[in-house]
């Protein structure tokens, strides 16, 4: 799993029947410190996260696991909200809400 932040929410009026009620947002990933790694994706909701919020996901087959015995087309999950991260090392201390 990865950290990632929410970052708004995706409309689709077409897309595979299995997706229909399912939540689409747009989410950040996030390396350890906080900063942004790679590029935006779309990820489906399982958890009911929001804009803003800190949260880890997963990807592959296993982001389809949640909504078993359904088989929906994702290949990137939100499985979770982070409530806070703390990373104590003697270089750097980083917390993140």
């Amino acid at each position: 799993m990865r950290l990632a932040r929410v970052m708004g929410t995706v409309v689709a009026t077409i897309k595979d029947p299995e997706l229909i009620g399912q939540r689409l947002l747009l989410i950040q990933p996030l390396d350890g410190d906080g900063t942004p790694a790679g590029k935006p994706m779309v990820a489906l909701d399982c958890v009911g996260t929001g804009a803003g919020e800190l949260i880890f996901w997963c990807r592959g087959k296993e982001s389809s696991f949640p909504f078993m015995p359904n088989e929906v087309p994702t290949d990137c999950t939100i499985t979770g909200v982070v409530d806070r991260v703390n990373i104590d090392l003697p270089e750097k201390k980083v917390v993140l809400p």
